[in-house]
């Protein structure tokens, strides 16, 4: 669904140019507007620094750790340390090392503390509450969380929503700054803002420039605001901010071919992330409603050839089984035009509108079928949880990873009605599993020839395995099944 390739911020990445932009400088023609009157439109530039002063001490900067384990070499230095040690000194690298004898113990494994990334954020409460994106905490075993008063908090994951990129932080302390909240729906195209946060980890540093698009469609749950306001890695999480003082969005995202600012920068409308950030603080995750369909864009083309007036609408290109959709009676080829008395100008509008829809409600929904209007009303299903709490969800996988590599968990409501004789879905594959290919997501339906009902007694089946032996499932994908099989790891 999306047309353009977006990444996060601290992903230094390269991506290949969608097109070369010309330009031209046109030749002053003889009624051009008097340089007098042309300025007239224009009073002055702004002074952003009272606002900054204003501002600035509620947007902190963001770091991230993660614990890794590290084999100590001779001398207690590390493998790698070594190898450098060689290649500095000596240019060759490092000798191999003879094999640990029989019955004498390996190098101790010494877990040891990692900077993985930096980011920005912003304080929304008084008492702790931080935004930020959801890429900036991924992965991280540690956030911390300073302010420009030099004070630092480590910092507790409350949920992040991977859709939106939004995740909530809290830390203890006082007399915090806190930023006042603004209306994204009224920002116009224009209108001068600001970016502060911590780009190259240079904290507190702040650009200014306009709103370039109020919404641009490059995610299936958000639209996102475009703005010129230079914002580079190590800006994700921070406010975009308006010249009344109030945060209109979080800078997410840019468009480069470098990895670094090129022009075009995007930002999470505030609106959607502070939905978002009170569904994480009042039960760690976000709920989403669904119906069950893919759905196509309507162009003039095809509006033109069943009788709608404009292109508008969503295309009902497949109906998953035992859905709402299929329950309601939704065919292929309809156009659903409004869903829940909203009007659905285009594709994309149809996923935000549904998600943001309560599970378990009814929903009316209008409908072009051959030539004519239909009303229908349909029950909206809840949408598969992201994972969102970090720590809840380590600890999980830390119950559940068995001696292959796997720790799975039972599949959803939905997935049951597809998948009726059960199965289990991975939740992550590391070890045998990893090198086999399995990936997060997947769906073991049997292991060793023999169906897999439930987590509980897949996890019983493992414990029974042989360790030293290889075991075979039969894997779904993407509605492919395989069989792959996993081969005991060498110790």
């Amino acid at each position: 669904m999306k047309t353009k390739k977006l990444f996060p911020l601290e992903k230094l990445i390269s991506t290949i140019a969608i097109s070369a932009c010309v330009g031209f400088v046109a030749p002053l023609a003889v009624n051009a507007i008097p340089v007098a009157q042309a300025a007239s439109a224009v009073t002055g530039l702004p002074d952003f620094t009272e606002l900054v002063e204003k501002t600035g001490p509620a947007v902190v900067n963001i770091r991230t750790t993660e614990k890794m384990q590290q084999a100590q070499g001779m001398n207690g230095m590390e493998d790698e340390q070594m190898q450098e040690f060689f290649r500095r000194f000596f240019g060759m690298p490092i000798p191999k090392q003879a094999p640990v004898p029989k019955g004498r113990k390996q190098a101790p494994q010494q877990e040891e503390e990692v900077p993985r990334g930096v980011g920005s954020g912003f304080i929304i409460s008084q008492d702790g509450y931080v935004l930020t994106n959801a890429h900036v905490i991924d992965g991280a075993t540690d956030v911390y969380v300073k302010l420009t008063d030099k004070r630092e908090f480590k910092a507790k994951v409350i949920g992040s929503d991977k859709r939106t990129d939004v995740a909530v932080l809290k830390i203890e302390g006082t007399k915090l700054p806190k930023l006042t909240i603004g209306d994204s729906d009224k920002i116009k195209a224009g209108e001068w803002v600001i970016a502060i946060g911590s780009p190259f980890d240079l904290d507190n540093t702040v650009t200014a420039g306009i709103i370039s698009a109020k919404a641009r469609d490059t995610g299936d749950y958000l639209p996102l605001i475009q703005t010129d306001v230079a914002v580079n890695p190590g800006n994700s999480g921070g406010p975009l901010i308006n010249m009344r003082g109030e945060v209109v969005g979080i800078n997410s995202q840019i468009y480069s071919r470098s990895g670094g600012y090129m022009g075009i920068s995007f930002a999470i409308p505030i609106d959607e992330a502070m939905r978002v950030a009170d569904q994480l603080k009042g039960t760690g995750k976000v709920t989403r409603g669904r119906i069950g369909v893919q759905i196509g864009e309507v162009s003039k083309d095809v509006a033109d050839s069943i009788g709608l007036q404009k292109a508008q609408g969503a295309l009902v290109v497949r109906i998953e089984a035992g859905t709402p959709a299929e329950k309601a009676g939704l065919q292929d080829g309809d156009v659903i035009l409004k869903f829940n008395g909203q009007a659905v100008e285009k594709s994309t509008d149809l996923p935000r509108i549904v998600g943001a829809t309560k599970p378990g409600s009814k929903a009316t929904m209008t409908v072009w079928r051959k030539g004519a209007i239909r009303e229908m009303t349909i029950t909206v299903a809840e949408m598969e949880q992201d994972k969102v709490a970090q720590k809840s969800e380590k600890k999980a996988k830390k119950e559940q990873t068995n001696f292959l590599g796997l720790a799975v968990g039972d599949l959803s409501d939905a997935q049951k009605k597809e998948l009726p004789a059960g199965g289990v879905v991975i939740e992550s594959a590391d070890g045998a599993a990893a090198a086999a290919g399995l990936l997060q997501g997947d769906i073991i339906l049997t292991l060793n020839n023999v169906d897999v009902k439930d987590a509980k007694q897949f996890t019983s089946m493992v414990a029974k395995l042989d360790s030293k032996k290889t075991a075979v499932v039969l894997v779904r994908r993407e509605n492919i099944s395989q069989f792959i099989p996993i081969k005991p790891q060498a110790k």
